[in-house]
C-alpha cells in the first residue's frame, strides 16, 4: 500500500524546490549552487518514484494472474528499459 500522505510531502518539498531554483537562475546565483538543488529535486523524484513502483510490485502485479501477470509484468519491463537507456 503506497503511504500518499509521505508521497505528496515529498512532491510538495521538490515543487517548493523547483520554486528556489527558478529565484537562484533569476538572481543569477552560481552555477554549482543551482546544479546542486536541481539534483535535489532529482532525488526526491526519484524516492517517489521507487515508492510508487515498489507498491505497484506489491499490489497490482502480485495480485494479477494469468494473463494480467504477464502484462503487467511486459509494463514493468517497458518501464526499466527507459530507466537504464
Amino acid at each position: 500500500m503506497r503511504d500518499d500522505k509521505k508521497l505528496i510531502a515529498l512532491l510538495r518539498t521538490a515543487a517548493g524546490q523547483i520554486e528556489g531554483i527558478e529565484r537562484m537562475l533569476t538572481e543569477k546565483k552560481y552555477c554549482i549552487d543551482i546544479s546542486n538543488q536541481i539534483m535535489s529535486c532529482q532525488a526526491i523524484l526519484g524516492k517517489v518514484n521507487r515508492e510508487v513502483l515498489k507498491a505497484h510490485l506489491k499490489g497490482c502485479v502480485n495480485e494479477a494472474t494469468g494473463a494480467a501477470k504477464e502484462e503487467k509484468l511486459d509494463e514493468l519491463g517497458a518501464l526499466i528499459d527507459k530507466v537504464v537507456k
